[in-house]
């Protein structure tokens, strides 16, 4: 996370740590500053990294984060529901004091670090709060900023939309929180040494902690191909359709996923007409994943695809305290007509 100062960037060097000598004052109560469902219609991606440099620690000592992160990132599932349009609210009343329009909607993979040109933040806005608190509203969509400095603004008031802007690959609201220079994680508050085990003051409000409950895994998109899925291409809204022809060429069930873990296993069930297995698909996840993109099928048999009913489904199995443990799961079913 780059700090939006004035009109002008700052970074960061360490997650500041907020140190007895300094009091919190009057902290925010936070609510959700974004309008989606959590869970279901987005998804929160990354935390705060609580220990700068190597590994990686999240609040709730897991690893869905990465190094010297400084925000909350919600996310959406695709670009499809980006474009439909996401608000972003103010999460605590305050003023604001700075804004940024005009940069693309472009992920940073297609047009490089160098081309930020030091607008990683991309559209952003800076809520002052009271007694040194800021909040900070990050990759916001270009165009959509419905606020100016020195606005006064309440909780729950629109600031824009979810976006593609600045140093970002997929579309997400980086949601960062300060006390003076410090970054604070909203999961834990103000709390010296910033420890995932440290006693924690949260600065959500009730409503909204009970809406953040902690999900180190989950299914982002899952669905129906008549062949070979293509990620980039589902991630921007294909292969959403739930009605095939029995001359389809094949048929796949896919799922986009977040927060996997080394050592993971992925399994895949197509079920056809009347409860026959036509696919079981199990594959174990060699390395540690933010995001990842898989699918299983077969091609239509001899004869063609006899019509009817077909149901996906997709689980991701976690070995917790020694115990094989279903971390997340998808099912869909898709109909096959004959002509």
């Amino acid at each position: 996370m780059v700090w939006l100062r004035f009109g002008a960037l700052i970074v960061l060097a360490t997650t500041a740590m907020v140190g007895d000598a300094r009091s919190a004052g009057s902290a925010p109560s936070l609510q959700l500053p974004v309008d989606c469902v959590i869970g279901e219609t987005c998804f929160v991606q990354f935390h705060v990294d609580l220990a700068p440099g190597k590994p990686i620690q999240d609040f709730a000592c897991g690893v869905l984060t990465y190094d010297e992160h400084k925000g909350t990132d919600f996310r959406l599932p695709d670009y499809a529901a980006m474009r439909a349009g996401v608000d972003v609210l103010a999460a605590a009343d305050g003023v604001v004091r700075a804004v940024r329009d005009g940069e693309p909607e472009i992920s940073v993979d297609e047009r490089g670090q160098e081309s930020l040109e030091g607008k990683d933040a991309g559209n952003a806005v800076v809520i002052s709060h009271s007694d040194g608190w800021e909040t900070q509203y990050s990759h916001l969509m270009k165009g959509s900023l419905a606020v100016k400095p020195g606005d006064v603004v309440v909780a729950g008031q629109r600031l824009g939309k979810i976006g593609l802007s600045g140093n970002s690959n997929f579309p997400h609201l980086d949601f960062a929180v300060r006390l003076g220079e410090a970054a604070i994680d909203p999961y834990v508050g103000p709390t010296p040494g910033q420890d995932c085990r440290a006693k924690r003051a949260p600065l959500w409000n009730a409503e909204t902690l009970a809406l953040l409950s902690y999900q180190p895994t989950g299914v982002l998109l899952s669905g129906f191909a008549v062949g070979k899925p293509d990620k980039a291409r589902v991630r921007d809204g294909a292969e959403r359709a739930l009605s095939f022809s029995t001359d389809a060429p094949a048929l796949t069930f896919y799922a986009d996923v977040y927060g996997l873990r080394a050592g993971d296993i992925e399994e895949f069930r197509l079920i056809g007409p009347g409860g026959v297995e036509l696919v079981a698909h199990r594959h174990v996840l060699e390395a540690d994943a933010h995001q990842h993109f898989d699918f299983a099928g077969r091609k239509q048999p001899k004869g063609g695809w006899p019509p009817g009913v077909y149901r996906g489904e997709y689980r991701l199995v976690r070995t917790i305290d020694g115990r094989p443990t279903v971390v997340a799961s998808a099912t869909g079913e898709a109909t096959l007509n004959a002509r």
